[in-house]
């Protein structure tokens, strides 16, 4: 491992918090998949992680083009953890239907046409 990783993996283990948004948002290639993995073995019962995602826990295994690797890393993410599934739109897009960002969504009756 070169100094400039090392560097940037001592950035992303030493918070007492680290915050992962949209996890999942794009598929891993094989080597972030091995440092993210990396990060969760070297934090694990160290340093507190949140992760966000948009994808359920089954699909982990595409996001990081591995199946065993998927999980190894939910093995040390969900042993000390809480999770919180969120169902139904999110605030975002609520919000922005509130505003009329959106129009509404045809019905079968046809709704739409009028």
């Amino acid at each position: 491992m070169t100094n400039t990783i090392k560097q940037k993996m001592k950035m992303f283990i030493k918070p007492d918090l680290l915050i992962n948004d949209e996890l999942g948002y794009r598929k891993m290639d094989e080597t972030a998949a091995y440092f993210f993995f990396q990060i969760v073995s070297e934090r694990y019962e160290r340093g507190s992680i949140l992760l966000m995602s948009n994808k359920t826990i089954g699909a982990w295994g595409d996001i990081f083009g591995d199946t065993v690797l998927a999980t190894a890393i939910l093995d040390g993410l969900l042993h000390h953890s809480s999770t919180v599934n969120i169902k139904g739109e999110s605030y975002r897009i609520k919000e922005k239907k509130k505003a009329g960002f959106f129009r509404p969504e045809p019905t079968d009756e046809g709704e739409a046409d009028r």
